[in-house]
C-alpha cells in the first residue's frame, strides 16, 4: 500500500531554493525594479485594512480634541462674558466721571475738554538705523495725519509723527535721543522732562533736584504742556533714583508703559484743536 504523500525535497533543500527565489526576486526587483507593481498593488489592496486599523484611533482623537475645544471655547466665552460686563460697567463710570467733569468745570469757568479722534495704524516698518528709533506706518496725509501728530498703543504714549507721505508716515519713538516729552508726576503733580536714551526700555528725567519728591514706583502722565500730546496720557515708571550728591543732579530712570520694541498696532490722535481731521479708508477709496 502506497502512502497518501509523497516524500518531497528534504527542509535543506527548500530553505535552498526558497533563499534562491528570494535573492533572484531582490536582484530583479533592485535592478529592473520588477517587483513595483505588486508592490502597489499590495499596498493598494491593504490600504482599507490599514484605515480600518486606525479608524478608531483617529475616532476618539477627534472626540477628545472636539470635546477640548468645547470645554475650551466654554471657558473663553465665560471669560470674555466677564471681562465684558467688567469694560461695561467700566465704561458706564468713565462716562459718569466725563459728564462730572464736565459739570465741575463749567461751574468753575474752565474750558471743557472735547474727546479726541482717533484711528488705528499698522506698523509696515522699522528703521534700520541702530541710532535712530523710528517706525513707519500704513497712514498718511490722504488719512489727514500731520507732523507732530501724538502716536499710543494700548498702553501708552509712543511717539510722534515726524513726516508723513501719502500713504505711509514715519513716527519718532520716544526712546530716540533726539526725542523728549514733558511729564507729571501722578502722585505728586511735579512736572518733569523725560529724555530718549537710546534704549527701547529706558528714558532718563532731566535736572531733578536731588530733594524731589519722585519715588520709585511713581507714575507719569504727559502733562498736556507743548501742545504735541494730551494731558493725562500714561508714559512712564519711575524705575531707579540715584541721589548721589557728588553730582549737581539725581540720577532718574523710567520704563516706558508703550511696548517700543514690539509695536504692530498703533493709534493715531487727532486733539480737539487739531486743525486736521481723520480721514478713513472708504472715504480715501471714494474719493479716488
Amino acid at each position: 500500500m502506497k502512502s497518501l504523500f509523497e516524500h518531497g525535497p528534504s527542509l535543506r533543500t527548500r530553505l535552498l531554493l526558497a533563499l534562491i527565489v528570494a535573492g533572484t526576486l531582490m536582484f530583479l526587483d533592485h535592478r529592473l525594479q520588477t517587483m513595483q507593481p505588486v508592490r502597489s498593488f499590495l499596498s493598494t489592496a491593504t490600504a482599507p485594512v490599514q484605515y480600518l486599523a486606525v479608524l478608531p484611533e483617529q475616532i476618539m482623537d477627534r472626540l477628545v480634541y472636539l470635546a477640548t475645544t468645547r470645554s475650551a471655547l466654554r471657558e473663553d466665552n465665560q471669560r470674555l462674558h466677564e471681562e465684558l460686563l467688567a469694560t461695561q460697567m467700566a465704561v458706564q463710570r468713565l462716562n459718569f466721571l466725563e459728564n462730572e467733569n464736565a459739570r465741575l468745570r463749567k461751574l468753575l469757568g474752565s474750558e471743557v475738554r472735547q474727546a479726541s479722534r482717533r484711528m488705528a495704524a499698522e506698523v509696515v516698518a522699522v528703521a534700520t538705523d541702530p541710532f535712530s528709533h523710528q517706525v513707519v506706518i500704513n497712514k498718511g496725509y490722504a488719512n489727514g495725519v500731520y507732523e507732530g501728530q501724538p502716536v499710543l498703543d494700548n498702553r501708552g504714549i509712543v511717539g510722534q509723527v515726524m513726516s508723513v507721505a501719502r500713504t505711509t508716515a514715519r513716527v519718532l519713538l520716544i526712546s530716540d535721543q533726539s526725542h523728549a516729552i514733558s511729564l507729571r508726576a501722578e502722585r505728586s503733580d511735579i512736572r518733569v522732562i523725560a529724555q530718549g536714551t537710546g534704549d527701547l526700555n529706558r528714558l532718563e528725567l532731566s535736572f531733578i533736584p536731588h530733594s524731589t519728591e519722585l519715588a520709585v514706583g511713581d507714575v507719569l502722565v504727559s502733562s498736556g504742556l507743548g501742545g504735541v500730546f494730551p494731558e493725562g496720557y500714561p508714559v512712564a515708571q519711575i524705575s531707579a533714583i540715584d541721589r548721589d550728591e557728588r553730582t549737581q543732579y539725581a540720577q532718574v530712570d523710567v520704563t516706558p508703559f508703550a511696548q517700543l520694541d514690539r509695536v504692530r498696532t498703533l493709534l493715531l490722535l487727532w486733539p480737539a484743536d487739531a486743525a486736521e481731521s481723520p480721514v478713513y479708508d472708504e472715504e480715501v477709496t471714494d474719493v479716488d
